[in-house]
């Protein structure tokens, strides 16, 4: 049996794609399994074992329709349902099972403000899909492999080469930042020392966070790759962090998790932590929240009160204890 998994984006929608791979590929006998994502994307197949072949998404759609053709699958299962994977679906003519998005539900949700998603993780919604196959929820957490054989003392000073926790203050959309204060005012309160990830564009609030806590915080943002990101998560005792899909790896690691949420939630999207021991969500129920799905770059009403309003003191108790 061959068959091809399709998720194009994002990153936390991809690293829930890997419970699905690996349950396909452990649960039926001789199977060959492929992935197809966009190039930016192939990071987190990278080593994975239970992929066969790793497929790029090409600039030309009929491209890639013609390599996917090429390798005469007898399955496909669609984990993103766009118009992209219907025309695939179409053209190749391949026995297909598809993802159920509950757009119209979603839509609903974010516009009346109402609880029309049911509390399934996007895991569980992902497995729908290969059901028909036999294939069951292994009930294991994500999977990720760290590329390099990282060295702690290449990537932090000497002060936090011990016991330390990482807080990833980068995100996509401002509304799932918390401003620099909150981030202050946890760090300070937090008894092992902090080191900060995140991309360029949150060096400069890490500066800040570093300049008003001093040597107690490592900012390394914008500093080290992604795979070393990663390494320094699975080496922390705690984490820290937004709705980003740094925070959604993490979980591979199965470390005390705080996943902090602003203008998103996570039973609008489900993709809180997942099979992880350890967790605390943090958020504040409002009626403006959600306000967006995916974040925006401002608070639409300008208090930003989802952020603001988060207890500082259940975060810092949860890492310290």
């Amino acid at each position: 049996m061959k068959i091809l998994v399709i998720r194009f984006s994002s990153m936390g929608d991809i690293i829930y794609t890997t419970p699905v791979v690996r349950c396909l590929k452990k649960q039926l006998a001789g199977a060959e399994v492929h992935f197809i994502t966009k190039p930016a994307f192939k990071y987190i197949y990278d080593n994975n074992p239970y992929v066969d072949k790793l497929l790029l998404l090409k600039p030309n759609l009929s491209d890639t329709i013609k390599d996917i053709k090429a390798e005469r699958y007898d399955y496909i299962i669609d984990l993103h349902n766009n118009l992209r994977t219907a025309l695939i679906k179409l053209r190749t003519g391949i026995r297909s099972s598809t993802y159920k998005k509950q757009v119209i539900r979603k839509w609903l949700s974010l516009k009346l403000n109402l609880n029309l998603v049911p509390p399934v993780h996007l895991v569980d919604r992902y497995m729908e899909a290969v059901k028909f196959l036999n294939v069951k929820n292994d009930e294991q957490p994500i999977d990720y492999y760290i590329k390099a054989d990282h060295q702690l003392d290449k990537l932090l000073p000497v002060s936090h080469r011990g016991a330390y926790i990482v807080f990833i203050i980068g995100a996509t959309h401002f509304t799932k930042r918390m401003p620099n204060e909150k981030i202050i005012n946890i760090c300070s309160e937090i008894n092992s020392p902090v080191v900060l990830l995140g991309g360029n564009d949150v060096k400069a609030n890490g500066d800040i966070i570093a300049g008003m806590l001093g040597a107690k915080i490592y900012n390394a943002c914008g500093i080290t790759s992604l795979d070393e990101s990663v390494f320094l998560v699975s080496k922390a005792t705690n984490i820290i962090g937004f709705d980003t899909g740094l925070t959604h790896i993490a979980e591979a690691f199965d470390k005390p998790i705080v996943s902090v949420w602003g203008g998103t939630a996570p039973q609008l999207l489900g993709v809180q932590p997942y099979k992880v021991k350890e967790v605390l969500v943090a958020d504040v129920e409002l009626p403006c929240r959600p306000c967006s799905k995916f974040g925006l770059p401002a608070c639409p009403l300008g208090h930003f009160k989802c952020m603001y309003d988060i207890n500082e003191n259940a975060i810092t108790e949860f890492v310290n204890k």
